[in-house]
């Protein structure tokens, strides 16, 4: 007998996102094993004393960090892309029903920190990466692809100079061409 999926949009009662990222997946160990509290104390002179909360820079650089993993290169994608995974959303420290940050606050942040601030932070997330064994040097891949032109050889054409010729153009019988020496 041929069975068929029945799809019923239903409200679940409960529900732990914890249960369902496995304890081997990636961004499950980054939350586990990196400690992220020392971005409160490296970026605390960039925030003012007044005004609305800021994005928290510790969900600031895990986006950052998830974009570069995911190779995401627009805010909007990166944000919509979280949206969209448990195991992410858990590393986020967000909960399926939350709301993430719009991807033009994500934009404004990114602005805010120097390009020092960043490298420094980097180099501390990744010796911590290092040292709980996430990263490791032994192994080196290469990827490539042979990728055909888009191109017909009927419709290439030899490119003409304009205008008149410079010396520095000057073909290498053109008698207005300065002569190096040792070769004339």
């Amino acid at each position: 007998m041929q069975g068929k999926k029945q799809y019923l949009d239903k409200e679940v009662v409960r529900f732990r996102l914890s249960e369902r990222v496995p304890p081997h997946n990636l961004y499950r160990r980054l939350a586990e094993l990196v400690d992220w509290t020392f971005l409160y104390d490296e970026t605390r002179a960039l925030y003012s004393h007044t005004g609305q909360p800021s994005l928290d820079p510790v969900v600031f650089f895990k986006l950052v960090l998830v974009g570069r993993l995911e190779n995401l290169v627009s805010d909007r994608r990166l944000v919509e892309h979280c949206a969209l995974r448990l195991d992410i959303l858990f590393f986020l420290g967000y909960e399926v029903d939350e709301e993430l940050p719009w991807h033009s606050t994500v934009s404004r942040t990114r602005q805010l920190f120097p390009a020092a601030v960043f490298e420094r932070l980097f180099d501390h997330v990744f010796a911590q990466c290092v040292a709980y064994g996430l990263v490791a040097g032994d192994t080196q891949a290469v990827d490539s692809a042979p990728v055909k032109a888009n191109a017909a050889l009927e419709a290439v054409v030899k490119k003409q100079p304009a205008g008149t010729i410079g010396p520095y153009l000057a073909g290498r019988n053109d008698p207005r061409r300065p002569c190096p020496p040792r070769r004339c």
